[in-house]
């Protein structure tokens, strides 16, 4: 049984700064690769960023071009929360962030472009301008 929930969504001011967290609860270690996605009523689905564990230890994180240098993910093994911490937010990065699990047998295998077997329900973030 796998299950991810999001949290940290709200409304902040562009400039700010958010963090979004992803608790997992997996016990059966099928989630080595979590992304996080966003989507606005109307658009594709887009991905952010993702990131790739090995034996519990961070091996590759991956960005977006329109978040890198201003998204950071990390892993808390021990936790078992995928944390995306959002810097110098602007008004394009308002939608629904979802996190996403899957297994993943090398790091390549872990990006926007796979499938993701495990959802959370997604959770919303405003930017005011």
């Amino acid at each position: 049984q796998v299950h991810l929930e999001e949290s940290g969504g709200g409304s902040v001011q562009a400039g700010e700064s958010l963090n979004l967290s992803c608790r997992i609860s997996d016990s059966e270690g099928r989630t080595n690769c979590i992304a996080w996605f966003r989507q606005v009523p109307g658009k594709e689905r887009e991905g952010v960023a993702s990131i790739y564990s090995e034996h519990g230890a961070t091996i590759a994180a991956d960005y977006a071009s329109a978040v890198k240098g201003r998204f950071t993910i990390t892993r808390d093994g021990a936790k078992n929360i995928v944390s995306l911490q959002m810097d110098s937010v602007k008004s394009e990065d308002t939608a629904t962030y979802s996190c996403a699990g899957r297994w993943a047998n090398f790091k390549f295998q872990c990006g926007p472009g796979e499938d993701y077997a495990f959802w959370g329900q997604g959770t919303p973030v405003t930017v005011r301008s």
